[in-house]
């Protein structure tokens, strides 16, 4: 019994995973279509294994006999999970840790982590509290003009908290790659991440000089690891370039509310912790 378990909820994970197409609609519903679809599969996929590794190898299910198989693969699938988050983490302590090698210099009326590099970047760095780095390139080539707006965006990041949920987000695209469409689906939560600080930021300063700080900016090669890492011109290649920019030059969008956490569609991924009371 189990083990139908286990396949219904691959099931069920896969089919939803392939029902996506290309994003349509404003900000919010494509925000909470991706999420959805994003995080629904894998947490099913993994309150179910919760659910047999609670209800153990022994017993009855719905009159069926349970066995070791099910639940060896479900503490398998676990543990898998377990090790790319120990990974992952540790993939982000590190890009945080050689950020703190960085000169902390003040800029304004605040600090930032000085990149020694002649390339243009600008990136908030870290988990729930970042810090901001911006390379000795980006501050030598950009006026003051640009440097605001790219310090506004990098704002925007810090106020929604990006690189603490993305952090997250990046170790469910780890856990689940062979899932279908799993690469679209985080693609274009990257580029809605980028489109929500490009807002952010547009209602602070001029949205035409953050455009041309964007596309100064994503001309040149990313020189940091993209885990726990929140930077102007990430994404920057493609369509994904071409939406932002013509979001900053269209009337803005009001910005989204939606939050990470706030999906409660999500709350039917626990059903299969239902099925312990069954269990005997």
């Amino acid at each position: 019994m189990h083990l139908i378990m286990i396949l219904t909820a691959l099931a069920v994970a896969w089919s939803l995973r392939c029902s996506w197409n290309q994003p349509q609609g404003n900000w919010s519903l494509r925000w909470r279509r991706s999420l959805f679809l994003f995080l629904f599969p894998p947490l099913l996929l993994f309150m179910t294994a919760i659910a047999v590794l609670c209800m153990g190898p022994q017993g009855k299910m719905g009159g069926m006999y349970t066995g070791w198989g099910s639940y060896i693969l479900a503490f398998s699938y676990l543990a898998i999970f377990s090790v790319l988050c120990i990974k992952y983490a540790y993939q982000g302590w590190q890009s945080v840790k050689s950020t703190r090698n960085y000169p902390l210099v003040p800029f304004g009326n605040r600090n930032i982590r000085l990149l020694n590099t002649g390339a243009l970047f600008a990136g908030q760095i870290g988990f729930w509290h970042p810090e901001l780095v911006v390379s000795e390139g980006l501050l030598q080539t950009l006026s003051p003009e640009h440097l605001e707006t790219v310090l506004a965006h990098e704002q925007g990041h810090y106020h929604y908290r990006d690189t603490f949920w993305f952090f997250w987000l990046g170790w469910v695209r780890s856990c689940t790659a062979w899932l279908p469409n799993t690469e679209a689906l985080w693609e274009e939560l990257l580029v809605l991440r980028e489109l929500r600080a490009d807002g952010y930021a547009a209602s602070q300063v001029d949205p035409l000089l953050l455009a041309e700080s964007l596309l100064l900016v994503v001309s040149t090669t990313p020189v940091l690891s993209e885990v726990c890492c929140a930077a102007l011109g990430s994404p920057g290649t493609g369509d994904r370039l071409e939406q932002r920019i013509e979001a900053l030059l269209a009337p803005q969008e009001p910005i989204p509310t939606v939050q990470l956490w706030v999906c409660p569609s999500l709350l039917l991924a626990f059903l299969p912790l239902v099925t312990v009371i069954f269990h005997t």
